[in-house]
């Protein structure tokens, strides 16, 4: 009884270390067959689930904070604060990955015994002109159905507006249908959320069952390079971002968002982990459903400020492994493709190792290089998938402050009566 009173971010970490000693004893007395057909089980139900109230969970929590939001007016400023945080801090990202990997040089030198080619990779990269044509749905429902985000989002983003347009009393009707629908997602997603220690052990005990520890030797100095620049982008710029900017406390607000931050590092996807964000942004740090529910679903979609610093570094270590010299336009070119390439990223596992096809067509680079890196994507992939969900978080609660919230419970001081 005293673990389930215990803080629900405190199971989850409870059930990521006991999914990783599990993992190594099965490893180490081979029975790690049963780990990844068996216990993996309870892991895949608990992603399906999640899975389950992803769309209705947008569609309802978009419309009702669109039409919260009232006039064109605060639509247009809620749309351009967003849009202005999440491309300055990818373009900050890329950048401190592009420094650290000219000051390391992770792939000089580097002599590596397997070529490993991934199958049809490069049939599943999309141009961005393809990524922006995606976005208007010719069919709102079969995208629904598909679970395509980007187009979702476009559509309810248009239809929440225009019920604000409506007359009464459709208008007030609508409005009320799709809160109600809302609160009912909101009780659907606290339920599955009790599962998540069981599902993190799940998934994590299958990912080092299945990897082990010995792949990541070779890589050491890439995945350090990486690593490097992952948590300067987490503790030292977006900390300072919300502080300087905001007057956020950078550790209540990491407190905050902990249960989602450790949920997204065991599922690798950002939008698997978007209904425990809202979760935690709203009860956790005090941001209204108006703010969250219109910055969010965005955030999990086109904000991937870890997956972009990912694909900068990589494609500069295969460069390097190749002997290839990338001269600085080049690496410009590498800039601004890791940028359009992060904002067309699913927020699925791997989706950035897919991605990172474009940059390497961009910069004539070798398409079989993204097979030196396969060996230690999945662990560099839960990593990213935490920065990108720590930096919607913070510019939800960053944007939340701007908007004159007064609820909020992650503020440096609290305000002044």
């Amino acid at each position: 009884m005293k673990l389930l009173k215990m803080p629900l971010h405190w199971q989850i970490f409870i059930g990521l270390i006991t999914g990783v000693a599990l993992a190594v004893v099965a490893r180490f007395f081979h029975f790690e067959t049963f780990v990844t057909d068996q216990v993996a089980i309870l892991g895949t139900i608990f992603l399906r689930s999640l899975k389950m109230i992803i769309v209705p969970l947008i569609v309802s929590s978009i419309i009702s904070g669109v039409t919260g939001l009232g006039d064109a007016e605060n639509f247009g400023r809620l749309a351009a604060k967003t849009f202005t945080y999440y491309i300055m801090t990818s373009i900050f990202a890329i950048l401190t990955g592009l420094v650290l990997v000219n000051l390391i040089h992770p792939g000089v030198g580097a002599n590596f015994g397997f070529h490993q080619a991934p199958h049809n990779i490069n049939t599943s990269a999309a141009t961005f002109k393809e990524t922006l044509l995606r976005i208007i749905p010719t069919n709102p429902l079969a995208s629904m159905v598909k679970g395509e985000i980007l187009p979702t989002i476009f559509f309810s983003l248009l239809f929440g507006f225009f019920i604000t347009r409506t007359s009464d009393p459709y208008r007030t009707q609508l409005t009320n249908l799709f809160e109600g629908i809302f609160r009912v997602m909101m009780k659907l997603t606290h339920f599955i959320i009790l599962f998540a220690p069981i599902g993190v052990f799940a998934l994590i005990a299958k990912i080092i069952a299945q990897t082990g520890l010995e792949a990541f030797i070779p890589l050491f100095k890439y995945m350090l390079t990486v690593l490097l620049g992952l948590i300067i982008h987490a503790t030292v710029t977006l900390p300072l971002i919300i502080y300087l900017l905001g007057g956020i406390s950078p550790l209540k607000h990491f407190k905050a968002m902990s249960a989602a931050l450790m949920t997204a590092f065991s599922t690798s996807s950002s939008s698997a982990t978007l209904p425990l964000t809202i979760d935690n942004i709203e009860n956790n740090a005090g941001v209204s459903n108006k703010i969250s529910s219109f910055v969010l679903p965005l955030g999990a979609t086109i904000n991937m400020d870890g997956t972009a610093l990912y694909e900068c570094v990589a494609a500069m270590f295969i460069a390097q492994v190749y002997g290839i010299h990338l001269s600085f336009v080049q690496q410009i070119i590498v800039v601004v493709t890791a940028l359009l390439a992060s904002i067309g990223a699913a927020g699925i596992p791997m989706a950035g190792l897919v991605m990172i096809t474009i940059i390497l067509k961009a910069v004539g680079l070798p398409l079989e290089g993204i097979g030196l890196i396969l060996a230690v994507d999945r662990i560099l992939d839960m990593l990213r998938t935490s920065v990108n969900v720590w930096s919607d978080s913070c510019g939800t609660v960053l944007i939340a402050n701007s908007e004159g919230e007064t609820g909020l419970k992650v503020l440096n001081h609290p305000p002044s009566e």
